[in-house]
């Protein structure tokens, strides 16, 4: 069963990590740093997949924002609590917007698309979207693989590898989880504060 688990994350494990970074993926780059430090996957190969994740995940929703405004999915993501706050402040600070949209839970994605809409021009976007999500891709499949370097020193040497890869497969539902409700705290208060000031 472990053999059958370690042969599937080798073989698609850096494919999940590129999917779960095109969506809000933090846990999903936490979890290739570990993998890479468990030698499961070459570190440079787990940045490469994390940064390409995250750029195509922004670059997607702008290209939504900017492309297909009218479309009913597009005006439904315009009514997402945050859209408003994250189009006042596109307009205000639209450099910094774009650097940091990616770190703000729950903003990521109505930020791409409230970019689309704004006047930020195409050719900075994908610019600041470039440096936004290698500095994002290294700092969390950093902290996986720092992770995995304390993990590995309160487990000690004696697990197996595939005794490894089943802990590892643990942490990231762990952090996965704690990561939904976190998020999911946050967008629940913006939404009652977005509330209140449209009341």
């Amino acid at each position: 069963m472990s053999e059958t688990i370690h042969h599937l994350i080798e073989q698609y494990g850096l494919i999940a990590v590129f999917l779960g970074c095109v969506a809000e993926g933090e846990s999903a780059a936490i979890l290739g740093g570990f993998f890479a430090h468990q030698h499961v996957f070459v570190l440079w190969q787990t940045f490469l997949a994390a940064f390409l994740g995250a750029f195509a995940g922004d670059t997607f929703f702008f290209t939504l924002g900017r492309s297909f405004a009218e479309h009913r999915y597009v005006r439904r993501l315009r009514r997402r609590p945050g859209f408003s706050r994250a189009y006042r402040l596109l307009n205000t600070h639209p450099n910094i917007f774009v650097l940091t949209n990616r770190y703000i839970y729950g903003m990521r994605l109505v930020g791409g698309i409230a970019a689309g809409l704004s006047t930020v021009p195409v050719a900075r976007f994908v610019i600041l979207n470039a440096i936004s999500s290698a500095v994002w891709a290294a700092l969390f499949s950093g902290i996986g693989y720092v992770f995995g370097l304390g993990a590995e020193e309160m487990v000690g040497q004696a697990f197996a590898r595939h005794e490894r890869l089943l802990i590892a497969l643990g942490v990231g539902v762990v952090v996965a989880i704690v990561a939904w409700l976190v998020g999911h705290h946050f967008a629940r208060r913006e939404r009652a504060r977005e509330d209140q000031s449209g009341a």
